[in-house]
């Protein structure tokens, strides 16, 4: 728990609030509030009910009963993020900038600097350039926000939210996407917002970033209140345990031996595309090929260019010991190969749509009868994955972006499902989930496994990374620095690999 001066008397509380969408009820009568100069985590599984609660506080949404105050007096919240008027902001897990503007634009937008009816640029980008040195932030204030990296985009929403002297800042998972020493800069930032009185709400499924930052920990669990205690009162493991509701003890599934003679499905020789280069490595039936290394080593370009979302500028790819070459991931789907992106959001469903369409869309063909679409078999699809990978929602009818992100993942890997694929590549199969839902994730990569598919992990968390891989390999700069495999997958040596400190020669 971080030092700070915490005051008695909440900034903002909610007491006995309940929400309801329809008849569907996802709150229950939940008390929380939020003190100055306070961290006051809030944790629970997927659909516990947070992120309502969260929007409930900041004033996208209504509660359906129960009483929010400021300072102790009660008030009714503008909607739509009007409460920023009274130092309520919440920093979204979808990133809410402009991406064809530049950093300073976004910063200043809706509040621009203005003289003698001109915008003082010279002033913004000086102000921008303050904000960025104070968090250690290397960023241009005019760069465009699309040039920039998730990582990039994350801290920028940051400091937008925090140069806006919010009393209370709401924050919804604001280190999924940031490495070990972006999360180090935003937890220094973070404490000096504290010492500045700010009031913090601290949404996040690393239970162990949970812990170290948090004054106060709330958990919650279908839509219910279970506990709030000082952090330093908690175990990491009786705060997984009281998010689901059971023990957690077997975390990742027991690893079913590699047949080192089964065949090879997938093999790269020396792949060179824009940002990574030499890649070489095979993929055998029924293996979990992990692929670690810091964000921004290339890992997921390596794969996608595989899938031919990106163009391959040399080296060769053999399926099967067929040389393939994929101009579209339709190509690559028929092949048997398919890629789950880590933003799910953006690139993986379509969140205004329902679970159905999302379900059949990327295996289409195979829905299409006399040039129309089969809605029985739609139906049946959709039936099969929400019993296959445990798909919670409210009705079959249920927006993708309605559904919480476990579940969202959930329908992601259903939807792959539907192709019958021979390679399955995830991207940050767990970003944004509980405890309880990744157990699930993992059992279900290592099923997928045991009938024969071929996985490949491509992750940031390393535990997961050693917790369900056969080998691994390590990428920095582009390149593969090494692979390990059995006992030597851990996480030293994945660390001296991924830091530079060791590199092998291989031959595959």
């Amino acid at each position: 728990m971080a030092d700070g001066a915490i005051h008695t008397t909440p900034v903002l509380s909610a007491e006995r609030v309940s929400k309801s969408f329809g008849a569907i009820p996802v709150l229950f009568s939940i008390s929380f509030d939020l003190r100055a100069g306070e961290v006051h985590a809030l944790i629970g599984e997927n659909g516990a009910g947070k992120s309502t609660l969260m929007k409930v506080m900041s004033g996208f949404i209504p509660a359906t009963s129960g009483t929010l105050r400021v300072d102790g007096e009660e008030v009714n919240l503008p909607p739509n993020g009007q409460a920023e008027d009274l130092g309520i902001v919440l920093i979204h897990q979808e990133l809410n900038l402009a991406e064809q503007m530049t950093v300073e634009e976004n910063i200043f937008l809706g509040r621009e600097i203005v003289r003698n009816g001109v915008l003082n640029r010279r002033e913004m980008t000086a102000q921008v350039q303050k904000m960025f040195s104070d968090v250690g932030l290397d960023i241009s204030p005019k760069a465009r926000i699309s040039s920039l990296s998730i990582a990039q985009k994350q801290m920028v929403e940051i400091v937008k939210a925090t140069s806006r002297n919010a009393r209370v800042l709401i924050m919804d998972e604001p280190t999924a996407v940031l490495t070990e020493a972006e999360t180090g800069v935003f937890f220094e930032q973070v404490a000096k917002l504290k010492k500045r009185g700010t009031a913090i709400m601290f949404v996040s499924h690393k239970l162990q970033e949970v812990k170290e930052i948090s004054d106060r920990i709330t958990i919650l669990r279908d839509g219910q209140w279970i506990a709030t205690k000082p952090a330093d009162e908690f175990t990491l493991d009786a705060m997984a345990q009281m998010m689901v509701g059971r023990e957690l003890s077997d975390l990742y599934p027991p690893i079913h031996e590699a047949d080192v003679d089964a065949p090879r499905v997938l093999e790269v020789s020396n792949l060179t595309t824009k940002n990574v280069r030499g890649i070489s490595f095979d993929l055998r039936a029924g293996e979990v090929l992990g692929f670690s290394g810091l964000i921004g080593s290339g890992r997921s370009e390596v794969f996608e260019s595989i899938c031919g979302l990106s163009e391959i500028e040399s080296g060769t790819i053999k399926i099967d010991g067929a040389e393939v070459r994929f101009s579209s991931v339709a190509q690559a789907r028929d092949a048997g190969v398919v890629y789950l992106t880590k933003d799910r959001k953006s690139k993986g469903l379509l969140m205004e749509q329902g679970m159905q369409k999302n379900m059949t869309l990327l295996a289409l063909p195979k829905f299409v009868k006399n040039f129309m679409l089969d809605k029985g078999a739609e139906e049946k699809a959709l039936a099969r994955g929400v019993r296959r990978f445990d798909i919670r929602a409210r009705d079959p009818n249920v927006k993708a972006g309605d559904l919480s992100g476990g579940n969202q993942q959930k329908l992601l890997l259903a939807k792959v499902m539907e192709c019958n694929p021979r390679v399955v590549i995830i991207d940050e199969p767990t970003r944004g989930i509980d405890v309880g839902t990744k157990q699930q994730i993992y059992h279900f990569i290592a099923a997928l496994a045991a009938e024969g598919m071929s996985v490949v992990v491509i992750s940031s968390e390393m535990p997961e990374i050693i917790g369900i891989c056969h080998r691994v390999f390590v990428m920095r700069d582009g390149r593969i620095m090494g692979s390990v495999t059995g006992d030597a997958i851990n996480e030293t040596e994945i660390v001296r690999f991924a830091a530079g400190l060791k590199e092998e020669v291989r031959d595959v």
